[in-house]
């Protein structure tokens, strides 16, 4: 188990300011050792040098992370709105939601190849197929992946997963796609009140007025079209599906814990497998049933059906493992950002009408939403900030005093001590 823990972190760890820091640390202090008298002299100096060396790098990482993370916002921002927005299209031609759903989740057997491709020509320590995927299976417990495993820990995934994407693209057929993403971000609310009673996580109080303006903002998104029977259900359909992707989330780390690259590569791919097996019969089912129904598969948009799988997949891949180049908090506000990006195409291609209640009903959801990124301390930081701003006024004044009080000759001599600083 360590040597596999030993061969992922890396990845997780390649950006850390905290590792290159310490190198170049390490480095002035073999390079430079000065003598007691030379020391006294160009201390300052010294001490200046390593302290900008240590800055210029820790912030050129981080520069690098916050650059990535500009990139993968725009990516998810796109991908989910570019998604959505295709699913509307492909529905004026081929109304089979249940299908489409079927067709995309099937792409999720992408994930570990690709994963695979990754490691091969990254990884230092090259493995075969097999030998990857074995150390991958040790997620499963100690006996890898059995029939028992996968029916108990991937099954119930595989049901979930599917009815958050059906749930989510039937509601596209009944509202607009701003209604509808906007809507789906109200699912971190709802994590975090499934995390608070199920998983026992520590109490927020600004995390329950976040959840609070979330249910706010439904009711109020439910007001803006008159509580009329169209609108009722398809914001009735994205709830559904913002609770069903709230429950995996929160079902995955009850059950299973944290996953590491690998690992959650080949979850996906077996929620692809579970799809493939079990869930082709509903769609053929439907089809002669004429519940959802086409002519002939020369009518189906293969080019939509595309489309929207690679958008989808594009959007997991960078949701699931961006956190290997930037920060998590980054890559949540590409979901919130593909709001407006929706708004603009709706205002343009349907006829929406953007209200004063579905406004403030968009803007409060969105601030619940972000709300929700805070990190737990950040009331401790946010004291420790103004803790030290007030420090800082007190001290201003004061040697504002002192140097008024002091003459001409005074002020020079406490020049250089403050350029030391």
């Amino acid at each position: 188990m360590k040597k596999h823990s030993a061969r992922v972190a890396p990845l997780s760890a390649c950006n850390s300011p905290v590792l290159t820091l310490t190198k170049v640390e390490g480095e002035e202090r073999s390079r430079d050792s000065p003598g007691l008298a030379e020391a006294q002299a160009p201390a300052g100096v010294e001490t200046g040098g390593r302290a900008s060396r240590r800055c210029w790098t820790c912030s050129r990482e981080q520069l690098k992370k916050i650059f990535w993370g500009v990139a993968v916002v725009l990516c998810v921002c796109s991908s989910w709105a570019g998604s959505t927005q295709l699913a509307k299209l492909t529905f004026r031609k081929f109304d089979a939601p249940f299908t489409l759903t079927w067709f995309a989740t099937n792409w999720n057997f992408l994930f570990f190849p690709l994963y695979y491709v990754g490691h091969v020509c990254k990884s230092t320590e090259k493995q075969s197929v097999k030998q990857r995927y074995r150390e991958c299976c040790r997620f499963f417990g100690d006996n890898g992946l059995t029939l028992k495993v996968f029916f108990t820990k991937a099954a119930p995934f595989g049901v979930l997963w599917t009815l958050t994407n059906y749930l989510y693209l039937h509601a596209i057929k009944k509202i607009n796609t701003t209604d509808v993403s906007v809507l789906f971000c109200c699912n971190k609310a709802f994590v975090f009140l499934l995390s608070w009673i199920v998983l026992r996580d520590r109490f927020m109080g600004v995390r329950i007025v976040a959840a609070i303006l979330a249910i706010a903002g439904i009711v109020m998104m439910t007001y803006a079209d008159g509580f009329h029977s169209h609108s009722v259900i398809g914001i009735a359909l994205v709830v559904a599906s913002a609770s069903m992707s709230a429950l995996y989330k929160v079902l995955f780390k009850l059950l299973l814990g944290s996953a590491k690259f690998g690992e959650a590569a080949l979850f996906l791919s077996i929620l692809g497998v579970f799809n493939i097996l079990f869930i082709t019969c509903i769609p053929i089912i439907l089809y002669f049933t004429k519940v959802e129904y086409w002519s002939s598969f020369d009518d189906i948009p293969w080019g939509n059906l595309c489309g929207f799988s690679v958008l989808l997949l594009t959007f997991n891949i960078v949701l699931n493992f961006g956190i290997a180049v930037t920060y998590p908090t980054l890559m949540s506000l590409g979901i919130v950002l593909s709001v407006p990006v929706n708004a603009v195409i709706d205002h343009y291609t349907s006829q929406i009408v953007f209200n004063g209640v579905r406004v403030i009903a968009i803007i409060i959801i969105g601030l619940g939403f972000l709300l929700l990124l805070l990190p737990e301390e950040w009331d401790v930081w946010l004291i420790k900030l103004l803790t030290r701003l007030k420090v800082r006024k007190k001290e201003e004044p004061a040697e504002g005093a002192a140097d008024l009080s002091s003459g001409p000759q005074s002020k020079n001599r406490r020049a250089r001590p403050s350029f030391a600083r």
